[in-house]
């Protein structure tokens, strides 16, 4: 399952809001969006339109791991998801697996410590050894894996493997996923690299 980062947001959200504030849920689109650009528990912070969210709803549904209720009598539509633990997804998790997966989600890659303390109006963790099994636990459904340590970092960092094998390989090398900003200007620069390159070739006379 490959998500990019807006959709790893409306996921993130959509599993949030439905064990911290079941009574919303499902979320209209205004709530997914103000859900989505929380400055709050949220990294990074997003400024995301009701379009943006919109077409990345659009395109989960697609995938078949969103679904919207549709409005009756006035009301406006609404969005929940077919992530996990439901009987449309393989995805099956216990309380302290759907926190954490929840949370890197919503807050990309964290040391088990940051974890704990991340996901504390989700699951219960006593100690920072049971976050640890539980990412063992993922990793071997291979749906996280361990970050090389930074410098002068004593925890590792893990992160969840709902991206594309290239971000995947990039992260165990040491390197950041590109944010979709990122990854748009680098095409952009790409594609005038192409333009001036054509037209030297053409002044050229190859």
């Amino acid at each position: 399952m490959e998500l990019n980062q807006i959709e790893q947001r409306i996921i993130g959200v959509l599993l949030e809001k439905e064990i911290t504030t079941p009574d919303q849920y499902p979320l209209s689109l205004n709530s997914l969006t103000t859900g989505c650009n929380q400055k709050s528990n949220r990294e990074p912070v997003l400024e995301l339109s009701e379009a943006e969210v919109l077409d990345a709803v659009d395109g989960l549904i697609a995938k078949r791991i969103v679904v919207r209720d549709e409005a009756v009598s006035g009301r406006v539509d609404k969005y929940r998801h077919r992530f996990c633990n439901t009987e449309f997804s393989d995805l099956q998790f216990n309380e302290q697996q759907l926190a954490v997966v929840c949370v890197l989600l919503l807050r990309g890659p964290q040391t088990p410590g940051e974890l704990r303390s991340r996901t504390n109006r989700l699951a219960n963790f006593a100690q920072v050894s049971e976050v640890e099994l539980v990412l063992q636990d993922l990793q071997q459904q291979s749906l996280a894996q361990q970050l090389p340590r930074q410098p002068g970092k004593r925890e590792s960092r893990y992160q969840h493997l709902f991206i594309s094998s290239t971000e995947a390989e990039l992260a165990s090398a040491g390197a950041e996923p590109l944010a979709e900003s990122d990854l748009g200007s680098l095409l952009e620069e790409v594609q005038q690299l192409k333009q001036e390159l054509a037209k030297i070739k053409q002044h050229l006379g190859l």
